[in-house]
């Protein structure tokens, strides 16, 4: 079966090559990008490399939770339903180390951005078929610092980065509780891909980006993960395995999502 799905920061790196993957079956795609013209370049690459025609996209800069909004009412008032929500969209190296509202852009792009958009497209989750949430983890994974988390408190880039990526996996496991009938699942898609975001990060690359790429296509549509909602895909370990211990600590989720609540509101 066909499925409608929505990738965020899809114009490069895995979240493009895993459009592409999905176009090639026949899948209804919607990319993401903060450039116009960018995505408009990349529609039109998928659609001939796919040879089909069903290929959109949306607008927004993530670091911006108003646009994140507007991107999310558009969203809502075009597609009737939702299959998959890849949120993929992120940041680690930034010229700009805080947003236009003082917090750490890689908590908003990493963390807020989707916690934000996922919210708002629930219903749409809800009336697809056989629903999936994807959210982008890492392998780096660091315990909130909640005075870092509300841009009270500067902290290095790696820190802020882990600490992002704890909180979206701390959250997907909350979402799989809360929505029973939604597959939610965390993944660490691969560390050091060859991707441009790890390229300038680091400036070294352990795997190519098809292994990242392949494993968000495989847990989008495989139905051997059917029954997997609320657990962490390691690709590094080529499977499920643990995550931070933060991430079964339930009073620690309770007090993130509060947190996160009385912000991104």
């Amino acid at each position: 079966m066909k499925k409608t799905i929505l990738i965020t920061g899809s114009t490069d790196g895995i979240g493009k090559l895993a459009a592409l993957k999905l176009a090639k079956d026949g899948h209804q795609i919607f990319i993401h990008g903060r450039n116009e013209e960018k995505l408009n370049n990349v529609i039109t690459e998928i659609k001939k490399s796919s040879n089909q025609t069903n290929i959109s996209g949306f607008i927004a800069d993530f670091s911006d939770l108003d646009a994140v909004k507007s991107m999310a009412q558009k969203i809502t008032n075009e597609l009737p339903k939702l299959d998959v929500l890849i949120n993929n969209a992120g940041v680690y190296k930034s010229s700009n180390d805080s947003n236009k509202d003082g917090f750490d852009i890689r908590y908003v792009v990493n963390y807020f951005a989707p916690y934000l958009l996922t919210r708002s497209l629930i219903p749409l989750l809800e009336k697809g078929n056989a629903p999936r949430l994807i959210n982008l983890s890492s392998a780096a994974q660091g315990p909130v610092d909640y005075s870092a988390m509300t841009g009270n408190t500067t902290i290095n880039t790696h820190s802020s980065y882990a600490q992002s990526k704890l909180a979206l996996t701390m959250w997907s496991f909350y979402l799989a509780k809360q929505f029973p009938n939604i597959v939610v699942i965390p993944v660490n898609p691969g560390s050091l891909l060859d991707t441009r975001m790890v390229r300038e990060g680091f400036g070294r690359v352990w795997s190519p980006a098809d292994k990242g790429a392949d494993i968000l296509y495989d847990l989008a549509v495989d139905e051997k993960h059917n029954n997997k909602s609320g657990q962490y895909f390691d690709n590094d370990k080529g499977g499920y395995g643990d995550a931070h211990p933060d991430a079964d600590d339930p009073q620690k989720i309770k007090e993130l999502i509060n947190k996160t609540d009385s912000i991104v509101s």
